[in-house]
């Protein structure tokens, strides 16, 4: 890689990668979405040589072909991933996980580019039929979400069959680190007991997930990157474990040292149908293509995680009374 365009970077896993490759000694486009404050997420204050930030928007297909110019690997890491807000804005995420894929599809396929990883996410396969779940395991759209992003996936796919671009699909399994939105579990919590709250609420604690600590998957993107002969594959990026919500937040609450109990709050339980109950991915694939494999166990992870949370800076910029979808 020399030149990279790195989709979605102010946010989560996209700010890690776009740090990761910076470290890498790329050069970096990092696309941030456009904004009136002219605010870049999670690399607001971010300097470095080599890095280009750029303000737009992968639902204008002009736009896309442009910032894929000069470019040799594409990350495409911009999308809508909220689950709970996929089921009351659906046209949204068909706009930006779908038609923003094709956009940046299209762009790729104009600019010429070496290679471009489209990054599709564990949801697509749904309640697990059969553990570990490899990449052939069946698509389940259990939620408006997982079903754009399967209509990404196999747009990305065609673009291989039909113009041979260079395509692969990353399939990160559940990431969880510094920086995360608190939509999500992990970081829900650690903010709940962090602000001193001593009933911690949450939504269903029976599902399994695949915990895989940021930092890995952005190695597991980097090596997709730079492997040969992977084009037209999809690629799990996993730790081949499972731990449920329970036990998960056992261990973070044993990590803070907190005294807690947990509080079913109804607003947090998905619809009976939609909740993925058990996700374990395998990792033979991308291992045996890459070499790659996490460096982190669960609680290394979390106990990191932990730290930055608890940062009073970084904690302040968090709304622990608020439920975000």
């Amino acid at each position: 890689m020399k030149k990279v365009l790195v989709t979605g970077a102010d946010g989560f896993i996209g700010s890690h990668l776009t740090r990761a490759l910076l470290d890498e000694g790329c050069e970096v486009r990092a696309l941030c979405l456009y904004n009136s404050f002219g605010t870049l997420g999670w690399l607001e204050g971010l300097s470095h040589p080599n890095l280009e930030t750029v303000l737009g928007d992968v639902r204008d297909p002009d736009f896309c072909r442009e910032i894929c110019r000069s470019i040799d690997t594409v990350f495409h890491l911009a999308a809508l991933i909220a689950i709970p807000y996929s089921y009351i804005a659906p046209d949204s995420y068909v706009d930006t996980n779908i038609r923003g894929t094709l956009n940046m599809l299209q762009g790729a396929k104009a600019a010429g580019v070496s290679r471009i990883i489209v990054t599709s996410t564990s949801e697509v396969y749904g309640t697990a039929l059969t553990v570990p779940i490899t990449e052939s395991h069946p698509r389940q759209p259990q939620s408006p979400y997982s079903a754009t992003k399967i209509g990404a996936d196999a747009l990305a796919l065609s673009f291989h069959a039909a113009f041979d671009l260079p395509v692969v699909i990353a399939r990160p399994f559940n990431t969880y680190g510094p920086r995360q939105s608190a939509r999500a579990i992990i970081p829900t919590i650690i903010t709940q007991i962090a602000s001193g709250r001593r009933e911690i609420k949450v939504g269903d604690l029976t599902p399994t997930r695949d915990f895989n600590y940021v930092a890995d998957t952005a190695a597991g993107f980097i090596a997709i990157a730079g492997a040969k002969g992977v084009e037209g594959r999809e690629i799990n990026i996993a730790t081949g474990t499972e731990v449920t919500m329970q036990q998960t937040l056992e261990t973070i609450a044993d990590i803070m040292n907190a005294d807690v109990t947990w509080v079913v709050d109804p607003e947090r339980l998905r619809p009976s149908a939609s909740e993925v109950r058990r996700l374990c991915g395998d990792s033979t694939l991308i291992r045996q293509l890459t070499g790659w494999t996490p460096q982190h166990t669960l609680r290394e992870g979390l106990a990191k995680t932990i730290e930055w949370f608890t940062d009073p800076a970084n904690l302040a910029l968090y709304k622990p009374d608020i439920y975000n979808r």
